[in-house]
């Protein structure tokens, strides 16, 4: 039996309802960042995006199906691209050195939902948030990976302090980067510059 065809309405109905959630998730992060999770209905969120509440529900189950969205798949998009990082080989100061790259454009590209993961992470129901937890590990795993090449000596606690360190510096610019004073070029030289010395240089 052949399958039904994809007619070019059904696509362009696709591709409207796909671009409707991605514009439900940009808004969500901006207001979520700005409010917190506790304070954006999704009321708020449909009259952002220029629809009514209860047409949200064409996307998402509820409010929490938002948040899901948001956290795990941001989780999933670093533990990709650190993957990929790694794919390309190289040296383990060249692979740190590209993690580091990765992650300070990241940082400076989507700081509303790193506010939204410091702030609203809790809020997950505990099987998306033991999943979270999950993919943040896997994705610290392969900086530290890279540490244990780089400084053979140093214990697995002194390696997880470097990779924990030089997150919370890029991470930081969820604040920084927003303000219209910041050069994202210069802000992005000194970011890597002090999160590379966190992680190269010599302990004691």
């Amino acid at each position: 039996m052949d399958a039904t065809p994809i007619t070019p309405a059904s696509t362009e109905r696709d591709k409207a309802k796909a671009q409707r959630r991605n514009d439900l998730l940009t808004e969500a992060t901006r207001l979520f960042a700005i409010r917190g999770y506790a304070g954006v209905s999704l009321e708020d969120l449909g009259a952002a995006c220029g629809i009514s509440g209860p047409a949200v529900y064409r996307h998402f189950s509820g409010k929490p199906a938002v948040l899901i969205a948001l956290l795990v798949g941001v989780s999933k998009d670093l533990l990709k691209g650190g993957r990929e990082v790694l794919a390309n080989g190289g040296s383990p100061e060249e692979i740190l050195d590209r993690l580091v790259s990765f992650h300070t454009d990241f940082a400076l590209t989507r700081p509303d939902i790193i506010q939204v993961q410091d702030r609203n992470l809790e809020a997950l129901p505990e099987t998306e948030l033991h999943l979270v937890r999950k993919l943040q590990r896997d994705y610290i795993a392969l900086w530290t990976e890279q540490l244990h090449l780089i400084h053979p000596q140093e214990s697995a606690t002194v390696i997880r302090f470097r990779a924990h360190a030089a997150f919370g510096l890029l991470n930081s610019t969820a604040h920084s980067a927003h303000s219209p004073r910041t050069s994202k070029k210069g802000l992005r030289k000194l970011l890597k510059q002090m999160a590379t010395a966190a992680l190269s240089t010599p302990v004691g």
